[in-house]
């Protein structure tokens, strides 16, 4: 592969930079030219260039040569990701996203992010993003009594209701085994915008709820079945139990199983509801229609036509937010929008926003401002007031 460098640059950064591209570079190589491409502006032409040099391999080749994509991802990314960048998953697809974005992973160091659509357009911030932390673990649980107690990431207490014994550690909430099934209470655990949380219940069923998600659930269960009601996203790692099937009612739609881990996502605001299958069995129902779904199928339910269908997905890409990152591939502007609404706790203004697809994996952790400068990286401009984001291009 040959690359036209830049006039500008000097004679050791471009021995470096052909030794990089040659496979030759150590980790601490790596570094130094990682580092010198940050330090000036003026280095941006040869991003530019690496960038249109990696679309001539994909336009000449249907896959990126393996030693190609193997040292973006091994060396590369292992090497100066400093915990934002995240290698890319070994599919072709994510091999051809890798190749595609080194320009940008240089130039941001933070995490991959491609504009299918060309030609690629210059970063251009509308206004500089003041900081916007990102979401934390944080809830608020309703008890039986309806007494409220507020939940964080830092608190550890015991919260003794009646004969049920509740335990938070941290950023999770734990019922202990064996309450007083003859004195059930119901509890509300509520994660607003910009938080998540988790919650063991007494069953030793674990759910992850992301932000701006409620869920419903008895301080024991008892009779024939244990049931809980869900709303917005959460991640259910069910406790096997034959006897008693565990069910979640979200809006008109129950999805019933007996041990397995899964996916339900059911916010208002999103065009679909979907479970989403990861291990076991799960059976979706929505009125007289039932879905049997395997792993890897996913149960997709029309909020306008109430059509529901089963597909297959990437459940990778579907539960990376319990494990800390946005993943999208192809993914609308919009769609990853009101993720960023939810997890930044932001008002965002799309009228404007057009429908230039996305794909990558980027850390949760970011703030808002370096989100933003991904985003911008392809092409997006934006303007943030306080916290209010608006698309203008």
């Amino acid at each position: 592969m040959q690359v036209a460098f830049v006039t500008s640059m000097h004679q050791p950064e471009e021995a470096l930079l052909q030794k990089y591209l040659d496979g030759q570079c150590s980790p601490e190589e790596i570094a130094v030219l990682y580092r010198w491409l940050l330090s000036s502006d003026a280095h941006k032409p040869l991003l530019t260039v690496m960038q249109q040099d990696f679309e001539r391999v994909m336009n000449a080749q249907a896959v990126v040569p393996e030693e190609i994509s193997n040292r973006i991802e091994t060396r590369l990314l292992a090497s100066i990701g400093q915990g934002k960048v995240v290698p890319v998953r070994t599919t072709q697809r994510w091999k051809w996203v890798a190749a595609a974005s080194i320009a940008v992973v240089l130039a941001t160091g933070a995490a991959l992010f491609y504009q299918w659509h060309k030609p690629a357009v210059p970063v251009v911030l509308a206004a500089k993003a003041a900081d916007v932390n990102p979401g934390v673990n944080k809830a608020v649980l309703t008890l039986a009594d309806g007494s409220v107690v507020t939940l964080d990431s830092a608190g550890n207490q015991v919260i003794q209701q009646g004969s049920t014994k509740v335990e938070q550690k941290n950023g999770a909430l734990q019922y202990a085994a064996g309450g007083d099934k003859n004195a059930i209470g119901y509890n509300t655990l509520k994660v607003p915008r910009g938080g998540q949380f988790t919650v063991v219940l007494p069953d030793g069923t674990q759910v992850w709820l992301n932000s701006a998600s409620s869920l419903r659930y008895p301080t024991a269960f008892n009779g024939d079945s244990r049931t809980v009601e869900m709303q917005g996203q959460g991640y259910f790692e069910v406790k096997k139990n034959a006897r008693l099937p565990f069910i979640v009612k979200v809006n008109n739609m129950e999805v019933q199983v007996l041990g397995t881990g899964f996916d339900i996502m059911a916010y208002e605001d999103e065009e679909e509801q979907r479970t989403t299958l990861v291990s076991g069995a799960v059976k979706v129902k929505q009125g007289s229609v039932e879905k049997y779904l395997k792993p890897g199928q996913q149960a997709a339910i029309d909020n306008t036509t109430g059509v529901m269908l089963v597909r297959s997905t990437d459940v990778q890409e579907v539960v990376a937010w319990k494990t800390g990152f946005f993943e999208f591939d192809n993914a609308n502007i919009n769609v990853i929008l009101r993720q960023l609404a939810r997890w930044y706790d932001i008002e965002v203004d799309t009228k404007t926003a057009d429908n230039r697809l996305f794909g990558g994996r980027i850390s949760r952790n970011l703030p808002l401002s370096e989100m933003l400068a991904l985003l911008g990286s392809s092409g997006a401009k934006f303007k943030l007031e306080g916290r209010k984001l608006t698309v203008i291009r």
